[in-house]
């Protein structure tokens, strides 16, 4: 979990799809989009899914870059919605609940 921030902080995506990525992040619904980006895996912790969600990111990017017929932008984004939001997540301290 440690190599996380750093994956994260070395991510290099062009200023347009970061910026669309950043507006949606307030239509993001955690159950909805990972079915549709995991394609019916199992949604883990915040930590399990990032590291899930960085791969296919990184496909997407490969893709992207290669100049692939079937790339597609929208999708990318949702990817990169979800990468933020899970980021997020997993930085928000969770409520400390004690033992009755």
């Amino acid at each position: 979990m440690t190599r996380l921030p750093a994956q994260l902080a070395r991510l290099r995506r062009p200023r347009l799809m970061i910026q669309a990525a950043r507006f949606g992040l307030a239509d993001y619904r955690r159950d909805r989009d990972l079915a549709r980006l995991l394609q019916g895996q199992r949604h883990g912790s915040p930590a399990a899914v990032i590291d899930r969600l960085i791969e296919i990111e990184a496909g997407m990017d490969e893709r992207r870059r290669s100049g692939d017929a079937g790339y597609s932008y929208p999708r990318h984004v949702e990817a990169l919605i979800a990468l933020m939001a899970e980021a997020r997540a997993l930085a928000t301290p969770q409520p400390f609940s004690e033992a009755a």
